[in-house]
């Protein structure tokens, strides 16, 4: 079981393939080498045939005993020798051969494909041949020499040479394994469980910021992983802190909602009796300070609703638009008149359906989003709210001539606490606008910012009324 693990981990399979592919090297090179030793082995039984013709030839009238003929073609080990000399071919040194010539092998001529093959050859064939070899004699003594000679004692040696090759390369492939096996700990197995080790020890605790890993290592492709793996605690821990403080926030927010409303509610019914007074001024301020607290009361009814992460679904009522975009602008303390300045451009007798009271806030978070970012260059500037229709949505949209939107506010616009536009902004306004106009089963997109303005649509679907949020 611990050797079926072992090979499971990196350190065990790198081992492996090393062995592997030293082995594989080794084989590459044991090829070539077997038939370079079996040249030089034929060539060697040539240089060997050579001296004991020349032995013949110094004797007077070339001739020896049968004695020593045997003895010097057993010193060279082979059955006969010819040498061609001034175009003359003359067998100097002749014995019976036990079978007849298996084949010819001219090493003037062959090239590194045939003698490896002819090499393999005799390493897979267990017979005994006879085989002819024709040669080059040495200090050009002569045109070419010719032997015949038994392939045992030629494969017996390519097997001892063999063998030995193969020891030699298994003490290097181990060698050469245990020194990458030690390298590949140090510089890659060691800093991989390490950052494990870290891995482990944050998720045990990811809000500890002391848990945040420090990278350490060397080795490039891991220094990046460990700078990410930084990068990407350091915004778990920050994000679980800020959802922390979220969560302590949104208690104390509950609590101060559920008293706010019921101050408002005091502060309604003294608003309802301003209704009938003969003050004519008052008479008129009377219903919009009505809406105003109304509203007012259903925000802290809609946090408090938000503190159990949920948001009532909308209630549908047909109304025109027109009246609600007066109402917004006017609210805000805006007008066509103002600075920043505030136009409407709709049809009075466009009629929308939607949460007039959610609709009111997604449309106040929008044009006090613009107003702030035209009040921050410090430069003149105009508001544009404007709305249509077509076949199936109504569509609305605000457009202003501020700065733009940075690059860092657009990536994460609609997601709480993260898309702030404004330095000190929590970047709720848009979060919860967005979250409303879901509600209704609608969008809201950001359609252009650049240098010169931003521009937001809101797109309300006429078809079926949208499923509540949860």
């Amino acid at each position: 079981m611990r050797s079926g693990r072992f090979l499971n981990t990196l350190s065990g399979r790198f081992l492996l393939l090393t062995i592997a592919f030293v082995m594989l090297a080794e084989v590459l090179i044991f090829v070539p080498s077997i038939a370079r030793f079996r040249q030089d082995y034929l060539q060697l039984r040539l240089e060997k045939s050579q001296i004991a013709s020349l032995a013949l030839l110094a004797t007077p009238d070339e001739m020896i005993g049968p004695e020593l003929t045997t003895e010097l073609l057993a010193n060279a080990e082979v059955f006969n020798v010819v040498l061609r000399r001034d175009e003359v071919r003359q067998l100097v040194l002749n014995s019976p051969l036990p079978q007849p010539i298996y084949g010819t092998y001219d090493l003037r001529m062959a090239g590194a494909y045939e003698l490896i093959r002819d090499a393999m050859d005799v390493l897979i064939d267990p017979e005994t041949r006879v085989i002819r070899v024709i040669g080059q004699p040495t200090r050009n003594a002569g045109e070419l020499i010719e032997i015949t000679l038994q392939t045992d004692g030629l494969r017996k040696a390519m097997l001892d040479y063999g063998f030995r090759i193969l020891i030699l390369s298994a003490v290097i492939s181990i060698f050469t394994a245990g020194l990458l096996f030690l390298a590949v700990q140090r510089l890659l197995v060691v800093p991989i469980r390490r950052v494990v080790r870290h891995m482990q020890a944050y998720a045990d605790a990811p809000e500890d910021g002391t848990r945040i890993i420090a990278p350490t290592t060397n080795v490039a492709e891991l220094r990046d992983a460990e700078e990410s793996l930084q990068t990407l605690q350091t915004q778990l821990t920050g994000s679980l802190r800020q959802k922390e403080r979220l969560a302590q926030l949104g208690g104390a927010v509950a609590k101060i909602s559920h008293d706010l409303r019921n101050i408002l509610t005091t502060a309604q019914l003294f608003a309802d009796r301003l209704e009938n007074s003969d003050d004519p001024v008052v008479a008129r301020s009377a219903p919009k300070l009505i809406a105003s607290i109304r509203r007012a009361v259903s925000l802290t009814e809609s946090t408090l609703a938000f503190g159990k992460a949920e948001e009532h679904p909308p209630i549908l009522a047909r109304f025109p638009l027109i009246r609600l975009a007066e109402d917004v602008v006017e609210a805000e303390g805006l007008s066509a008149t103002t600075e920043p300045a505030c136009l409407i451009d709709m049809a009075p007798s466009l009629m929308i359906r939607a949460d007039q009271d959610q609709l009111f806030r997604v449309l106040s978070n929008l044009i006090r989003n613009a107003r702030q970012a035209i009040e921050a260059t410090g430069k003149p500037g105009t508001i544009e709210l404007s709305g249509g229709e077509d076949d199936s949505h109504w569509c609305i949209r605000l457009g202003d001539t501020g700065p733009g939107l940075p690059p860092k506010a657009r990536e994460h616009l609609f997601t709480a606490f993260t898309g702030g536009a404004r330095k000190g902004g929590t970047g709720l306004g848009l979060a919860i606008a967005a979250e409303l106009v879901r509600g209704h089963g609608g969008t809201l997109e950001l359609v252009r910012s650049d240098g010169e303005g931003s521009e937001f649509l809101i797109r309300l679907p006429k078809s079926a009324p949208a499923e509540p949020l949860a």
